[in-house]
């Protein structure tokens, strides 16, 4: 699919390209064409007047004039030879009395101002421009100049054979490069589809699992119809139907998050405030697990006009960012939970980064550890680590890093991770201290 859509893509560069290329060469073609006809004519006009302002004229009676042909070309007729240029007199009648031919071309007088290409064999072309000479409205005859033709079309026919090479030339040139930049164009819509298609198979597994679960639940249910255990039964489907609502907003969330349609409520809020918030939450939670939740707030080291209870305040949403903290909190709790000591310490404090000021959220747990070779994916999507930190009592959907990742950086913020085997895990949260105006 993708090798057949780069193929089109390449294929209409080229056309595009190749269509844009033929008709500026067309246009240069007939400018170029233009110009040397032009410049051939020209120097017709100028012979002739030229040769006109040098002829001989003799009056022979009372306003009668006649030319002396051998005066007016002995000198003419050396002239012009090097510059290619024949010269031809007619009589007043239109009979040829003089030429610079070696071969008398029979070329009939035609009378007209303007230049015009004439053939008198297979293979020669003439441009010819015929002047009437008179004197006190006397004709004495006709002056007729030409200029071999071949001196326009030899350096035509060159020149359309360096832009036909030069069109080939550049047109696979362009057909290499548009398969090439086709190939770039492609791969962020390759490795998108890609991920799509994992997301897509992600998302099907997790469904498929509860929906399996709760089918059998169902028919085990009616086959069964104790009440006990079909109120068992119905506790089980409550809980993957809960399960599977969590996960359909999850996604519902990203989704809106890649189409950029999720809004921010901003307001000014105390970061310390929602952070003591969501530990009451998460507070029962760890005391099943019998793991040590705190949470610590270090005084500020920020120059600041602000009193204290203001010093940890931040433009922001609400229920995002403690949607943030929920999600890494709970999995710290997670995932320590079969640890031998069991502490999860929330810490915030502020600091500057690149003269900017930032308040920083560290959430550090004890438990087992994250590989090195999962942290660059840790925010992928479904991503599924080593088996040592999954295992069956996780409910969580998947996607609670990924959402995360997408709150901090609708805030402008930044999450970073740290970890080490069986030691434990760091995650730092930088979020910028906007002004209140903003």
């Amino acid at each position: 699919m993708f090798q057949a859509t780069r193929r089109r893509l390449a294929i209409w560069y080229t056309s595009v390209t190749a269509i844009l290329l033929i008709l500026f060469m067309t246009g240069v073609y007939f400018y170029v064409r233009h110009t040397l006809i032009e410049r051939v004519d020209d120097t017709l006009k100028h012979v002739a007047e030229v040769v006109n302002r040098s002829l001989v004229i003799q009056p022979i009676s009372d306003r009668k004039y006649r030319l002396n042909v051998a005066a007016s070309f002995r000198d003419n007729a050396d002239s012009v030879e090097d510059d290619h240029i024949d010269l031809e007199w007619f009589s007043p009648k239109g009979q040829l009395l003089w030429s610079t031919f070696n071969d008398f071309p029979e070329i009939s007088l035609k009378l007209g101002q303007k230049a015009e290409t004439v053939s008198f064999s297979s293979d020669r072309q003439l441009r010819q421009v015929t002047e009437r000479i008179e004197r006190n409205q006397q004709i004495l005859g006709y002056l007729r100049v030409s200029h071999p033709w071949f001196e326009v079309t030899k350096p035509i026919q060159q020149l359309l054979l360096d832009l036909a090479i030069g069109l080939i030339v550049m047109v696979s040139s362009v057909a290499a490069i548009g398969w090439f930049l086709s190939g770039l164009a492609m791969q962020p819509i390759k490795e998108s589809y890609q991920r799509l298609k994992q997301f897509t198979a992600d998302a099907s597994h997790e469904l498929r699992n509860p929906i399996a679960v709760i089918q059998t639940s169902v028919q085990s249910a009616i086959a069964y119809p104790e009440p006990a255990r079909q109120q068992q039964q119905l506790k089980v489907i409550e809980r993957l139907t809960q399960r599977l609502g969590n996960l359909v907003n999850d996604l519902l969330f990203l989704a809106r998050s890649d189409s950029e349609k999720v809004q921010l409520n901003a307001k000014p809020l105390p970061l310390d405030a929602l952070l003591l918030e969501v530990i009451e939450e998460q507070r029962l939670s760890a005391e099943q697990k019998e793991i040590f939740l705190t949470l610590q707030i270090e005084e500020t080291q920020l120059e600041t006009t602000q009193t204290e209870s203001e010093s940890f305040t931040l433009l922001g949403d609400w229920d995002q960012l403690a949607r943030l903290f929920t999600n890494l909190i709970s999995n710290a709790l997670e995932y320590t939970a079969s640890q031998t000591e069991k502490i999860v310490t929330v810490k915030l404090r502020s600091l500057k980064i690149d003269r900017l000021d930032y308040l920083q959220i560290e959430i550090k747990d004890t438990g087992v550890g994250i590989a090195e070779k999962d942290l660059p994916h840790l925010f992928d999507r479904f991503y599924r680590v080593d088996p040592a930190r999954s295992h069956q009592n996780t409910r969580g959907t998947g996607l609670g890093l990924a959402i995360a990742q997408v709150i901090a950086e609708n805030h402008q913020g930044k999450i970073t991770v740290e970890s080490t085997l069986n030691r434990g895990t760091t995650f730092k949260v930088n979020l910028p201290i906007l002004s209140h105006s903003v």
